[in-house]
């Protein structure tokens, strides 16, 4: 499981040196030519290593490692279409022909498919980049969850899950755990973990990373394997008579109790419930918190305060109470600021706490104001916090605010983050790839999808110049019953007009070239779809971008599947090679969520960009969970994810050179390297999430 992850992450091994020394370089190599195929060489280091390895050590690796890289490329199903000889062959056909094929296999209810013997292909004539598997060690590997316990966002399930692995399989992982854990939600999860791995929990074990009232309620529903963002509801467990001593001692020992506990009134009512506090006479504070609750009594809160300053236009008392709290000051700015008369105060009282002021705030706040007059943001995009991805849009009607007041912002913003990161260690000289600006800063990791690179949404991918054809492809498995997953590609203009759509009812586009691979209704043992969108067609006649869809049209949630995936490969000659091209594929993305209409991805031809979206809709089609139900809600929402206004790594990584680094333009030069490949890259997440933002 170590070098899964390991490998899955950094794209290194963990390997002990040879005790003896053999020499087989056959067997090495012959090892690396098997995995080429895969899209994967190894490094000279690792290759110098393994060579010194018995045959059987060499076995065991080769038995180890191949499935993993299998599975990362998805090479380890079968991939069986409806039309075998994909995509000539569908357009090829005539629609007469296509259209009964469909009506025997969706009478048949999927058990029937057309009877098409596979022609020879001609071999495989592209070019493509091979990615290195380099050596790592314990440190390198330790590091990772360092990162992603002093992250300052929220980390994806794929993160938990390996921070999981860890601290359940390491004994001495206290000796890597931070001095602080800034994120709320992660010390919920991991509170929990040391509870049920500690001998004998106590308080002491974890009251280090509980504060307040909603950090305790975030532990108690991390221990009822609930949702620790608080987002949705939880069913909260019965707990043991020592674990109700430890929760409420937490509480106990929490400042602002009961207004902390009102902001969750409902959720705590059901708590008191299974913690049952008035058997304890040991918490007066936590059983007086909890009366007050059950009976309605009113509490005086912050929120309260504040709203009611706001509403007779006494700004200096509400100055007063946000200076108190600099967070919800950075968040409220550009509401005060739209309603005041007088912004040089609130910008002056800002400055005055600005320090103090969270980075991923601070970040966030900075970019938002420097966009904030753009004129060509029609709509303002929110993302709901939950563990599904989704988008909602609305008109932008708000007012502008002062020019000269938003750059003295962003300025404020930028000042307390170079005086913020001048506290770290200095970095030497820096290398910082352009390429850095196609990718979106890791904020809101805990609904993204796992991958094979990890991509945060609204994120930039480059399209090779020599790539012809984008092939999409998905693979998923029947759960409890009868399962019909449909790939889709719906083609729109710049200006988000719909122009066309390839999917189950239209295999083959009239105006572009463009086709399916054939719909199959039922996969007992596996199914797969393919879609090939041909670049050059899709600009000739008017087309910009291409949304990739994922519907679930029996309604199964993917998340009750026991496997779905998709991934897109580069192709610069579609008709070479097999269909599916384990060296191709670009990326590869389970599809695990609690929904059943999934968008991965934007492409975008004309700035030759695929811009991630992994999103999910609000599953309301107006009739079937198809395209053409859900088309209006299609566009809106890829609308909104390409006009996102998001800051980016080149910004980040920029702000920590002013602060503590040199800029250089040579690698050969650098001490540390930002670039897409090479170094640091944009799929390190828990590097920025834990070291930089």
């Amino acid at each position: 499981m170590k070098n899964e992850i390991y490998l899955r992450r950094k794209g290194k091994l963990i390997i002990e040196p040879a005790v003896e020394n053999n020499e087989n370089l056959q067997y090495a190599a012959t090892i690396m030519k098997n995995i080429e195929g895969l899209g994967y060489s190894f490094s000279k280091d690792l290759i110098d290593l393994l060579k010194g390895k018995t045959k059987d050590e060499l076995q065991a690796f080769y038995l180890e490692t191949f499935p993993l890289l299998k599975k990362s490329v998805g090479a380890h199903v079968p991939y069986n279409l409806m039309y075998p000889n994909f995509p000539q062959q569908v357009m090829d056909m005539c629609e007469s022909e296509l259209y009964i094929n469909a009506v025997i296999h969706y009478w048949s209810g999927g058990t029937l498919f057309p009877a098409y013997g596979k022609a020879e292909r001609l071999p495989l004539f592209e070019d493509n980049k091979v990615t290195f598997i380099d050596v790592g060690n314990e440190e390198d590997f330790n590091k990772i969850f360092t990162n992603l316990m002093s992250s300052k966002t929220s980390i994806s399930q794929t993160d938990k899950e390996d921070l999981i692995w860890f601290i359940k399989n390491n004994v001495g992982y206290g000796k890597y755990m931070p001095k602080e854990i800034p994120l709320k939600e992660n010390a919920a999860l991991i509170g929990k973990l040391i509870l049920e791995e500690s001998p004998l929990p106590s308080v002491n074990d974890v009251s280090l990373y509980f504060k307040t009232a909603t950090d305790v309620l975030r532990l108690i529903t991390s221990m009822s394997d609930g949702d620790i963002s608080l987002a949705s509801n939880t069913k909260f467990r019965s707990f043991k008579r020592k674990e109700r001593r430890i929760l409420l001692g937490l509480l106990e020992n929490c400042g602002n109790m009961e207004e902390d506990m009102f902001r969750y009134k409902n959720k705590w009512i059901r708590v008191g419930e299974r913690l049952h506090p008035s058997e304890f006479k040991a918490y007066p504070k936590t059983q007086e918190a909890f009366h007050k609750l059950r009976n309605n009594v009113k509490i005086e809160t912050y929120g309260g305060q504040l709203a009611e300053s706001v509403q007779i236009n006494d700004f200096k008392t509400a100055l007063v109470l946000l200076s108190k709290r600099p967070g919800e000051f950075a968040r409220k700015l550009d509401h005060i600021l739209r309603i005041t008369d007088n912004a040089n105060s609130v910008i002056n009282t800002f400055k005055n706490v600005a320090a103090e002021v969270s980075t991923p705030v601070l970040l966030q706040v900075k970019e938002h104001f420097n966009q904030r007059n753009d004129n060509a943001s029609d709509m303002r995009v929110f993302f709901p916090k939950g563990n599904v991805a989704k988008a909602y849009a609305v008109e932008n009607t708000l007012p502008p605010i002062d020019e000269k007041h938003c750059k003295a912002v962003v300025k404020i913003c930028e000042n307390a983050l170079i005086e913020n990161y001048k506290q770290k260690d200095f970095l030497g000289n820096v290398y910082l790839s352009d390429e850095f600006k196609n990718y979106m800063v890791p904020f809101s990791q805990r609904s993204a999808s796992k991958a094979l690179k990890t991509i945060v949404r609204g994120s930039k991918l480059p399209i090779d110049d020599s790539t012809k054809t984008i092939r999409s492809f998905i693979w998923w498995k029947n759960g409890t019953h009868r399962t019909d997953i449909d790939l889709s590609a719906v083609m729109y203009d710049e200006n988000w007009q719909y122009l066309e759509h390839v999917s189950y009812t239209n295999l083959k586009s009239n105006i572009y070239t463009a086709c399916h691979s054939g719909d199959i209704v039922d996969a007992p043992n596996g199914a797969s779809e393919f879609i090939d969108i041909d670049i050059t067609s899709i600009l000739k006649y008017g087309g910009r971008y291409v949304v990739i869809n994922i519907l679930s049209y029996t309604q199964q949630p993917y998340c009750d599947l026991p496997e779905c995936f998709m991934g897109w490969m580069s192709r610069e000659e579609p008709l070479s090679g097999e269909i599916y091209e384990p060296k191709t594929v670009q990326n590869k993305i389970d599809i695990t969520a609690d929904t059943k209409i999934c968008i991965p991805m934007i492409l975008d031809f004309v700035d030759k960009k695929i811009i991630w979206a992994d999103m999910a809709l609000k599953n309301n089609p107006n009739w079937y969970n198809n395209v053409e139900g859900n088309n209006k809600s299609i566009a809106i929402t890829c609308k909104a994810i390409t006009n996102l206004k998001k800051p980016n790594l080149y910004d980040l990584i920029h702000l920590h050179i002013k602060a503590r680094g040199i800029l250089c333009d040579n690698k050969d030069t650098a001490d540390i390297i930002f670039d897409v490949a090479d170094g640091i890259t944009p799929f390190d997440t828990e590097v920025f999430m834990g070291e930089y933002i």
